[in-house]
This record gives structure tokens, C-alpha cells and sequence, in this order.
């Protein structure tokens, strides 16, 4: 896909329980056997138990995120409900609001309701005459005076003594918002296994793709084992 350039979100590590060795000795405790050092058995042991979806020893290991995004992709991550989550509250702090604003927009796909082509455009919206030359008003252009005047409409009323948790109903779906998101191995796995992918949303697939970077890190055995089944 077209790469926009301009996606501004972040996530970052911040508590990590477990590790390739954990998920084999999970699994050997049947036999009321652990080891204390990565074998080459235990990495057969790790790829044969994703190949063959005996899961529950990668439910042992667990993962905290703290994850900055417009709020139409924290919804979609929120719908993965294995996931723990808290999210900073609109209801407590006005401060620091900002808008993801792409540079151009992703065409609507002709064969899929819910998809995007990689094709990007910026359409005029609008054309206001002037004296010489008029002036054309494109979608960004739109879209960044939108965030603006919400952003002022929403000072406006909290500076007229309205309550924050009805003020912030007038903030579009494109404001950043923060959140923890906790899960064990088998979960972010899961989650990887359905956003990291050309069908996800672009900037879903982004988020996925650093999620990604930070598994391979933690868990370097059990991502290769996973994205061995993947890309079959």
C-alpha cells in the first residue's frame, strides 16, 4: 500500500512478563519438567505448539502497551475484548488535544465497503471566488479547519463554565487519544494475526506493524514460529 508519510501515532513497551523459555516450560510442566536455558528441543517444542495450536502455554506470557492513536483506531483495537484497557479521560483533562491530519486521503474501494485503495487523493471540495484568482479548497484543507474550529468551539464552552464530559462530544473522531492496552502472548498474537495484514486499515496495519517489532524482540522464537503459520 501507498505509504501517506504523515501517520503520527506512537506505541511503546512498558511492562513485559515472560519469555521463549517461559512458553516451552509451560508447556514441559506436564511432565513436571523445566528447564533454565533456551535448548534446541524447546525451540522444536515452541514451533510445534503454535503449528499445531496447543495455545495455552503462550497464555503464561503478557505484554503492556502504552499506545498513542486517532480515536477511530483505538475503537477498532478496543474491540479485540481479550485485551485489557484504560484510556486517558476527556472527562478529567483538557489539555493537550491534537488531530492526526493525513496529507492526502485513501480512495474508497469499489468491491469492498469497509476498504480503502491504495490510490491517494486530495479532492477540491470547495472554490471561493475572489477578485482575481479563486481559491480552491481541498479536503486536507477541510479537514484540518474541521479539527481547528472543534478545537475552539471546545474552549470555547469549557471557558463558558460547560462540563468537560459534555464539551468533549463536540472532538472528531481524528483526535489523538492514550491507552494502555494489556494482553497475554496468545492474545497480541491473535491481534497480530488479523490487523497486520493488507485487509486491515492502513493505519491499524502501522500500529500492528510496530506491535510486531516489539513481539519479535521479546519473544524472537515464538515470532518466528508464528510467522512461519502466517505466511503459509
Amino acid at each position: 500500500m501507498t505509504d501517506s508519510n504523515d501517520y503520527a501515532g506512537s506505541i511503546e513497551l512498558l511492562d513485559c512478563m515472560g519469555s521463549d523459555l517461559d512458553v516451552a516450560n509451560a508447556a514441559r510442566v506436564s511432565f513436571g519438567v523445566e528447564h533454565s536455558e533456551l535448548t534446541d528441543r524447546d525451540i522444536k517444542l515452541i514451533k510445534y505448539l503454535w503449528e499445531h495450536k496447543h495455545s495455552t502455554p503462550f497464555e503464561h506470557c503478557v505484554l503492556k502497551f502504552r499506545i498513542e492513536a486517532p480515536m477511530f483506531i483505538a475503537k477498532q483495537h478496543m474491540r479485540h475484548r481479550t485485551w485489557s484497557y484504560n484510556e486517558i479521560s476527556r472527562r478529567y483533562t483538557s489539555e493537550n488535544i491534537t488531530m492526526y491530519s493525513p496529507s492526502k486521503f485513501r480512495q474508497q474501494a469499489s468491491s469492498n465497503r469497509q476498504a480503502s485503495t491504495s490510490n491517494l487523493v486530495d479532492p477540491v471540495i470547495d472554490i471561493v471566488a475572489g477578485e482575481r484568482s479563486s481559491l480552491e479548497i481541498t479536503a486536507t484543507d477541510c479537514l484540518k479547519k474541521n479539527a481547528e474550529d472543534s478545537v475552539k468551539l471546545y474552549e470555547a464552552l469549557l471557558a463558558k463554565g460547560i462540563c468537560r464530559e459534555q464539551a468533549r462530544g463536540i472532538l472528531p473522531q481524528n483526535t489523538f487519544t492514550k491507552y494502555i492496552a494489556t494482553a497475554n502472548l496468545l492474545n497480541v498474537l491473535k491481534f497480530l494475526a488479523l490487523r497486520d495484514k493488507p485487509e486491515a486499515q492502513y493505519e491499524m496495519q502501522l500500529l500492528a506493524k510496530a506491535m510486531s517489532t516489539i513481539v519479535k524482540e521479546k519473544f524472537p522464537v515464538v515470532f518466528s514460529a508464528f510467522n512461519k503459520v502466517e505466511e503459509v
